[in-house]
């Protein structure tokens, strides 16, 4: 029997912490890190228990700030094209080292502040031609960033809404794979929903189960634009999105491809299971993240909270193609959950793309081989989208 582990792990017997290491190092090729300075913070790291995110927290924003420094200076110097990668670096530090600080204080927001207005300063600086924009939604607005098609076919493009999950960010987001998106004449609107990023944290927009009221909310915005095919409007998002996604291309008719990212099929078992256990489970975040972001005091209130999150009776409405990708050793869902929810589409065009250790592509929404996964799931959508096929 080989002594190889099954996966690497930068933190030995730290799923969270490591889980994390994994997600940062695969956002490289879309600028996210760079080695150097991610391994910086590691070494930092070292040594540290589980669960002192004091000292992830600690670690991360001296190396943030000296990213951030360093475009500073390049863009003070004249050279826009070398600020605008490390500002996108910087961003990314910030808002992963501000993750796991919950209760949500002055130093936590702060941080994640200034991720924001790094990533401003990259969108600003950057060749990407990206708008800051508002979507209007419920009396108010939610944050997001439209990010135009290249090489486009015509001058109105199909668009693809990307939603985060648990966790994730629109900043973020931007790391998981629109560089590649757009370049397929594809253009993207990069969104916080209710219950992330600066939605939940600046707004006060908690989590919520009817994710299609977010949606329609952005086709309807996208419907304004003179730059998008209204007719040609997909939906992906990433981890729990694979609720968020479902949902909204189910209750949401004119959404014209749908992706999950990852499975979700009763996020209620899911938290039911992991509160049972006492958190001793595969997490991405801290137990108490749950409460934060659904505005409870209380687990038995989330988990009363989180009924509604379930697709079976949902997803049985949907009619538009659909994909989910799921890794065959994702320890935070199960691929039993994925199989129920590919089973339960009504979609008469529906695939579902499951990533083993041997391809890569296996651990939870293919962190191990992003680039794998985010080419299998844009290839889809150009199929979809652009070809009609």
């Amino acid at each position: 029997m080989s002594d190889v582990p099954k996966y690497f792990m930068y933190f030995p017997g730290n799923y969270r912490w490591s889980s994390a290491f994994i997600n940062m190092l695969g956002r490289t090729p879309y600028g996210g890190t760079d080695i150097s300075e991610l391994h910086k913070v590691g070494r930092q790291l070292q040594g540290k228990r589980a669960d002192d995110d004091e000292a992830w927290f600690n670690a991360f924003i001296p190396v943030a700030d000296e990213v951030r420094q360093r475009g500073e200076a390049f863009e003070a110097s004249g050279h826009p094209v070398s600020a605008a990668a490390f500002y996108l670096r910087a961003c990314h530090y910030y808002q992963m080292g501000e993750r796991f600080r919950t209760p949500k204080d002055q130093r936590a927001l702060d941080a994640y502040r200034t991720g924001v207005e790094c990533f401003h300063k990259f969108a600003k600086l950057g060749d990407y031609n990206i708008e800051i924009v508002e979507v209007p939604f419920e009396g108010g607005n939610l944050p997001g960033y439209f990010v135009p098609a290249q090489n486009a076919k015509s001058e109105r493009t199909p668009c693809v809404v990307f939603f985060d999950g648990l966790d994730v960010t629109k900043e973020i987001q931007f790391v998981l794979g629109v560089p590649d998106l757009i370049k397929r004449g594809i253009s993207v609107l990069v969104m916080d929903g209710p219950g992330t990023g600066e939605a939940i944290r600046f707004r006060g927009l908690h989590l919520r189960h009817d994710y299609e009221a977010a949606g329609g909310a952005c086709i309807d915005y996208l419907e304004t634009r003179e730059d998008v095919d209204s007719k040609k409007i997909g939906v992906v998002a990433i981890s729990l999105g694979g609720y968020y996604a479902p949902r909204c291309a189910a209750m949401e008719p004119r959404f014209a491809a749908c992706v999950a990212w990852g499975a979700i099929w009763d996020y209620h078992a899911v938290w039911k299971r992991r509160i049972e256990a006492s958190f001793n489970a595969s997490m991405s975040v801290p137990g108490h993240h749950i409460t934060w972001i659904l505005g409870v005091d209380t687990l038995e209130e989330a988990l009363e909270k989180l009924e509604p999150f379930r697709l079976d009776g949902v997803v049985q409405n949907m009619k538009c193609p659909f994909l989910v990708t799921h890794g065959a050793d994702d320890e935070q869902v199960p691929l039993k959950d994925a199989q129920a929810l590919f089973d339960a589409i009504g979609s008469a065009d529906k695939t579902i793309r499951v990533f083993d250790g041997e391809e890569g592509g296996a651990q939870h929404c293919q962190r191990d081989y992003l680039t794998y996964g985010t080419a299998t799931m844009w290839s889809w959508f150009e199929d979809k989208l652009v070809h009609g096929r």
